[in-house]
C-alpha cells in the first residue's frame, strides 16, 4: 500500500469514528515526531502495540480485501498467562462495504464483534476439526448479544447496528460491510496481531508499505522501525 493512501485512509476514518460518537485517545494525533519524542513514557502503547492498523493483508486490493483497525487498549500476555491484571484489549475497525476480512481464527482471544454503526455487518461462520483446523462439513455455536445460536457451515449472520456476537478460539470466521461501510467495536482478550491471527490462506496480517510520502501517524507495524 501507499503511504499516501494509508495517510487518506486515517483521516477518512477518524470522521466515521467521530460520526458516531466516538473520540480517539490524544496519542492517535501524534506525528512521528511526536511519538519519537514522547516513547519513553509511551512505552505500554508500543509493546501492547496500540495504535493506527491498515491492511490490505499483503494482497494489494485494500478495497476488495482490507481492513481499518485502532487498538485502544490491550493488555499483555503475561498477565493473561497468569491470570491476573490487564487481561483484555479493545479496538474500533471499520469494514467498507463488500470489503473482505478473509477467513481466520484465533488461538488464544475470544472476542465479541460489536456493530457500532452504519450499514449491515455480515460475518460467515465455520467450525473447527478435532485438530482446530478450518472444517468446511463443521458449524457450531456462538453467542448473540448473550444468546446461543447455532450456525450451520458457512452461514453468514447479520447483525444490525448495536448487534454483536462472540467468537471463541477455533470459531472461523470472516467479515464484511453490507450495504454501506460498519464501525465494529471488538473486545476481547489479550490481542496479539503479530502471532494469534491464523488465516485459512496464506496471506500476511500486515501491509507492506511504499514510501511515497510522508506519514501523517505511525502505524503499529511501524513501531519497531521508528522507535526501537
Amino acid at each position: 500500500m501507499k503511504r499516501s493512501r494509508i495517510n487518506e485512509i486515517m483521516s477518512e476514518a477518524d470522521e466515521m469514528i467521530r460520526h458516531y460518537g466516538f473520540v480517539l485517545p490524544p496519542f492517535a494525533k501524534w506525528s512521528p515526531d511526536e511519538f519519537v519524542t514522547h516513547k519513553d513514557a509511551a512505552r505500554h502503547v508500543i509493546e501492547a502495540q496500540c495504535g493506527w492498523d491498515i491492511t490490505d493483508y499483503g494482497d494489494g486490493r485494500f478495497d476488495e480485501m482490507g481492513l481499518f483497525l485502532f487498538t485502544l487498549r490491550n493488555g499483555m500476555l503475561a498477565d493473561l498467562q497468569r491470570g491476573g491484571g490487564m487481561c483484555y484489549a479493545e479496538k474500533l475497525l471499520i469494514s467498507r462495504q463488500d470489503q473482505l476480512s478473509p477467513m481466520h481464527t484465533h488461538v488464544i482471544k475470544a472476542e465479541d464483534i460489536i456493530n457500532r454503526g452504519g450499514a449491515t455487518l455480515v460475518v460467515e461462520l465455520y467450525g473447527s476439526d478435532d485438530a482446530g483446523d478450518f472444517a468446511e462439513d463443521r458449524g457450531g455455536v456462538v453467542m448473540c448479544d448473550g444468546i446461543k445460536k447455532a450456525f450451520a457451515p458457512g452461514e453468514k449472520l447479520q447483525f444490525a447496528p448495536g448487534e454483536s456476537v462472540t467468537l471463541m478460539p477455533g470459531d472461523w470466521h470472516a467479515f464484511w460491510g453490507e450495504g454501506g461501510d460498519v464501525l465494529i467495536g471488538e473486545v476481547s482478550t489479550v490481542n496479539d496481531d503479530r502471532t494469534d491471527n491464523i488465516f485459512r490462506a496464506p496471506i500476511g496480517r500486515f501491509a507492506e508499505i511504499e514510501e511515497d510520502v510522508a506519514p501523517t501517524h505511525l502505524l503499529v507495524s511501524d513501531y519497531e522501525a521508528w522507535l526501537g
